[in-house]
């Protein structure tokens, strides 16, 4: 089975990047993938304060929500990670998350290693390059594999669905699920 994890970065629940995530969900069940959606909002995702000794422990010593969110990144097959742009960038939940996953990662000896993941960033006007582009070295700092699509993971929308306007978007969204599972059942070795 193929299990696909969105992780919505966002604090607004139900918004444009919860809806974009939700798209890229559908298109990966449609191949078949088990799919589950993740919010940060409401959780307490506390920034990274470099402390290091998940290199001596293997474990975050922060004691706050992202546990979970960990070890569900580390059943999935395939990892999205989606924010909004805020100020030219992504959220501060999103950030705190990939900060602490990629030290604690390492810490364990790559655990992401092989893994397929892509980035999803909806953008009110600007911002959207370097924001799909700061959650892509996540995946590729990682060592993991990230699929194309038609066009680059971004739709564009501020209010609460406006990004169901953006046709591009979602069908560039709804391409990258379709790919995520595709690229995930040739790793695997199955069809």
């Amino acid at each position: 089975m193929v299990r696909v994890l969105g992780i919505v970065g966002s604090p607004r629940v139900g918004g444009n990047t919860e809806r974009l995530v939700a798209e890229a969900l559908r298109a990966a069940e449609e191949e078949g993938a088990e799919t589950k959606l993740l919010r940060l909002a409401g959780r307490e995702i506390r920034p990274c304060d470099a402390c290091l000794s998940c290199r001596r422990t293997g474990e975050c010593r922060i004691e706050d929500d992202f546990g979970p969110v960990f070890d569900e990144m580390l059943r999935s097959d395939g990892i999205i990670l989606a924010t909004p742009v805020y100020f030219g960038s992504a959220t501060p939940q999103i950030k705190a998350l990939i900060d602490r996953a990629g030290f604690l990662s390492s810490a364990r000896g790559r655990v992401f290693e092989d893994k397929v993941g892509g980035a999803l960033v909806v953008a009110r006007r600007a911002g959207q390059n370097f924001t799909f582009a700061q959650l892509l070295f996540f995946f590729l700092h990682q060592g993991m594999i990230v699929p194309g699509s038609t066009y680059w993971n971004i739709a564009f929308g501020r209010e609460k669905g406006e990004v169901e306007g953006d046709e591009e978007g979602l069908r560039t969204v709804r391409n990258f699920g379709r790919k995520m599972v595709w690229l995930i059942r040739r790793i695997k070795g199955s069809d």
